[in-house]
This record gives structure tokens, C-alpha cells and sequence, in this order.
């Protein structure tokens, strides 16, 4: 048999029968488009968590009360022999290349201010917080450079709080309520948005030694220390050691560089992107059951067909490869339809979501018609194989 004439017969023999041949690649086809809708929602929360992460920079070290234990995480200020003091962050301003230090300490707490209130999130940092996050000031300015351990008590409105208890109203230089205390207002930051499902523009922000006495905390939440570009992360985390070392006697507490976090949320996503991509795989394989149960139901109506291909000269291994090139044809037609329909669903999400940074793993995409190929070569020996082992006469006779 020519090529020609293999070709020919294999689209001859789809062709006889569209409708069956279309249910049979549809199968294949969910499954396609199910691994690249799944792979591509996975590589786009992949994305955007970490944009989300690195949006105030690559170059930031946490150090956190507590020594890690073995299983990775901090213990936090209760098994801390020194909780982290103001003083600590103060002597962390001498690390080399640290180009800022700042101090947080977070809560809930009620806001008071003309008559309404508002339970939100209060950040108690230092002074160089916003020029360190390119935080921008809309009115006003950011908390001052006062004595880090008695500071004035002075806030700052997010752009919601401001809006939420002022409206329209200049709220610089009024009082108000945090916890029940009076501060004054001395500055309005510009809106920053959600991060993580965190409204960052739905808080206040007051000195760290404010926010100690107000949650009644011994120790900071956390020391941030961002250092100058290009320089490595190793150099400046052995001098926030030295540092600490000295200050605490012992290495009681954890250093997070955001590289390793980033790494480590890097492997996790890839790993759930996998996960979702193997879920939508289990459809191919009931695809691939669907080309088997057709492929055998074909080689059984048409047995008087083969019988008659043999009696013309047709050689048993040109039988299985007439069969198998049908079953692997079903797969790839159904696979680039699954293609096309997982791609315009990603291209509606797209659209219906502008500010998610959608993509597609070509890799991915790649894997899945590979593997709806697969499949349908897979599905196919069987049949084929019993497609060729028939004997000319009784297959004749079959008629």
C-alpha cells in the first residue's frame, strides 16, 4: 500500500463516520483543554503571587523573633530568650550596605474619629517605611524622626481610612482614637491597593513603640532590613548575625531572606501547577478509554473489510498500522481542538480579568497533545492487533 493510499484510507475511514469520530476526539479534546485551562489558572497564580511578593523588592531580610526549629518554621517571641527590642532594630542600622531598618509591630484595634469607628489594621513601624516600600505620601508626611522609644503620638491614614472617616474632609492636624488613645493626624497616603487579599489601603500607621504599649507586646512582630542593590544577601545576613549575636548572646532568632522565600513559594506553586495539570490529565485517559471501546467496535463491523484487504495482498503489518494511524489521528484532531478550546478559555479569563497576569506553559501545552497522542497509540494496539492477526477467509466469511 502506498502512502498515499494509507492516508487516504485512514481519513476515509474518520470521514465514514463524523459522528462517532467527533464524540471519540471530544473526549480526547475536554482533556486537553482541561490541562491547559488547569496549568495556565496554576501558572497564573504563580505569577501573581509573586508579583505580589516582589512588588517592594527582592532585597529585603526579616529577622523574627525566635530560632527556627526543625521543621522550618519560626517559634515566635514565646521560646525567644530576648524578644526584639527598638534598640535591636536601632543597631541593625549599622549593618553594612543596610540602606534601611525598619520595625513592625501589626493588630487589630478600633479607630475613633467624628463620631464613627472603624476596626482595622494597625501598623506600628518606623519612620523609613514608606521611602524603604515606596509607600507615597498623598497629604502630609510619614511618621518623624523621633525618639525611637518615646515617640509623639502622631498617626498616618490609609487613603480608605481616610475616606471611610473623613470623606472629602482635610483630616491633617484633627484627633482621633486608636485602642482608645489620642493621636493626631499628620499625614494621608496615596492608595496602594490589595496584596494577598490585604487591603493596604485600610489601615493606620503610628510609631512601633506606640504600638508595643497599645497590643501590650514585650517585643517587636518583626525587624525588616533592606540592603543596596547588587550587593549579596550572604554578606549583609552574616552582619545582622554579628550584630544580633552580640546583642543577645545567642542566635535566638530567625533570618528570612525574600530570595529563599521566594524559592520556597516558587517550588510549592510549581508543584500545585503539576497537581491541577494532573487532574485535568485524568480526563485524557478517560479519553483515552473512549478511543479504545470505538477502535474495537470498528475492528469488529469491519472484518469483512480486512478480510478483504488481505486477500488484495495487504500485509498484516500494513493492517496495524492503517488501525493504529486511525487511532492516533482521533487523539491528535481532538487534542488540537482541546487546544483551541483551552487557549480561547484562557483568552476569555484574560480579558474578563485584565489585571491577572494570565499565561500559558507552552511546556505544558506541549505535554498535552503529546500525551493525547500517546494515549490514542496506546488505546489503538489492541484493536489493531486483533485487526491484524484476522484470517483472510473467516474474515470473508464474516460478511
Amino acid at each position: 500500500m502506498l502512502r498515499g493510499d494509507y492516508f487516504a484510507y485512514t481519513f476515509g475511514a474518520i470521514r465514514a463516520r463524523r459522528a462517532r469520530a467527533f464524540l471519540t476526539a471530544l473526549g480526547i479534546g475536554v482533556g486537553v483543554a482541561a490541562v491547559v485551562v488547569l496549568t495556565s489558572i496554576g501558572a497564573t497564580l504563580q505569577r501573581y503571587v509573586i508579583s505580589e511578593f516582589t512588588q517592594f523588592g527582592t532585597n529585603i531580610i526579616g529577622v523574627q523573633p525566635g530560632k527556627s526549629q526543625t521543621f522550618g518554621g519560626s517559634v515566635g517571641a514565646i521560646n525567644s530568650l530576648r524578644p526584639l527590642t527598638i534598640e535591636d532594630a536601632l543597631a541593625l542600622e549599622r549593618v553594612p550596605y543596610s540602606t534601611s531598618v525598619v520595625p513592625f509591630v501589626q493588630g487589630n484595634a478600633d479607630v475613633e474619629a467624628r463620631g464613627r469607628v472603624r476596626r482595622v489594621l494597625v501598623n506600628a513601624t518606623g519612620p523609613d517605611m514608606a521611602r524603604a516600600f515606596s509607600f507615597n505620601i498623598a497629604i502630609g508626611s510619614f511618621l518623624p524622626r523621633d525618639d525611637p522609644t518615646a515617640p509623639r503620638a502622631v498617626a498616618v491614614l490609609g487613603a480608605k481610612m481616610r475616606t471611610e472617616l473623613y470623606g472629602d474632609t482635610n483630616p491633617l492636624g484633627t484627633l482621633l482614637r486608636v485602642g482608645g488613645e489620642r493621636y493626631r493626624v499628620i499625614g494621608v497616603m496615596e492608595a496602594k491597593g490589595n496584596m494577598l487579599g490585604i487591603d493596604l489601603d485600610d489601615t493606620i500607621y503610628i510609631p512601633a513603640a506606640r504600638g508595643l504599649a497599645l497590643f501590650n507586646r514585650v517585643g517587636l512582630f518583626e525587624i525588616d532590613v533592606l540592603y543596596a542593590q547588587g550587593v549579596s544577601a550572604e554578606e549583609v545576613v552574616s552582619g545582622i548575625k554579628r550584630i544580633m549575636m552580640a546583642r543577645h548572646g545567642r542566635e535566638d532568632f530567625t533570618l528570612v531572606t525574600q530570595q529563599e522565600m521566594l524559592d520556597t513559594l516558587g517550588s510549592i506553586l510549581n508543584v500545585l501547577t503539576f497537581a491541577v495539570g494532573a487532574l485535568g490529565g485524568i480526563s485524557l485517559l478517560v479519553g483515552g478509554v473512549g478511543i479504545f471501546t470505538i477502535m474495537t467496535i470498528a475492528v469488529r463491523e469491519r472484518t469483512s473489510e480486512i478480510g478483504l484487504l488481505c486477500a488484495l495482498g495487504s500485509r498484516r503489518e500494513q493492517i496495524l498500522l492503517l488501525f493504529l494511524g486511525e487511532a492516533v489521528l482521533l487523539a491528535a484532531l481532538g487534542g488540537i481542538g482541546g487546544l483551541a478550546l483551552g487557549l480561547a478559555i484562557v483568552g476569555l479569563i484574560a480579558l474578563l480579568a485584565p489585571t491577572l497576569p494570565v499565561s500559558t506553559p507552552i511546556l505544558f501545552v506541549l505535554l498535552a497533545e503529546g500525551i493525547a497522542v500517546s494515549i490514542g497509540l496506546i488505546s489503538g494496539v489492541l484493536p489493531a492487533l486483533r485487526a491484524s492477526r484476522l484470517e483472510p477467509v473467516d474474515a470473508l466469511h464474516t460478511e
